[in-house]
């Protein structure tokens, strides 16, 4: 499988975002043991994983050595938008359209949601 652009985090990379997102700025030992609740991981690895994440300039530290703090440097929602774009580029060739069709004709939408979505969609379509 190839590797996400650079300034889209892979699969493990978001699984820390995450933890950073809910938890904001926090030590390498926190973000290992709120990960750990999910599944093993070294240490090392996800120190590792923090300088990587900090060279693609997805997180940012704070402090050095074991008083360092990381924290998130992407929101959520701009991690979201490039993650649904690549998505709809890759899987939907670009349309958008098709995406929401699938989603609203899955089943994969509770009536709450789908009612949401259209306050959203009429919203849009007054401005």
């Amino acid at each position: 499988m190839a590797r996400p652009p650079a300034n889209q985090p892979t699969d493990g990379e978001l699984e820390i975002l995450r933890v950073l997102w809910s938890t904001g700025a926090t030590s390498l030992s926190d973000v290992c043991e709120q990960l750990r609740q999910q599944r093993e991981v070294a240490t090392t690895t996800v120190a590792t994983m923090l300088r990587v994440m900090l060279d693609k300039r997805l997180v940012k530290r704070t402090g050095q050595g074991r008083g360092a703090t990381w924290a998130a440097a992407i929101t959520q929602k701009k991690t979201a938008r490039g993650m649904v774009r690549k998505l709809v580029e890759g899987v939907f060739d670009g349309s958008a359209d098709r995406l929401a069709t699938h989603l609203v004709e899955g089943g994969q939408l509770s009536d709450a949601q789908l009612k949401e979505l259209r306050t959203l969609i009429d919203q849009k379509r007054k401005k």
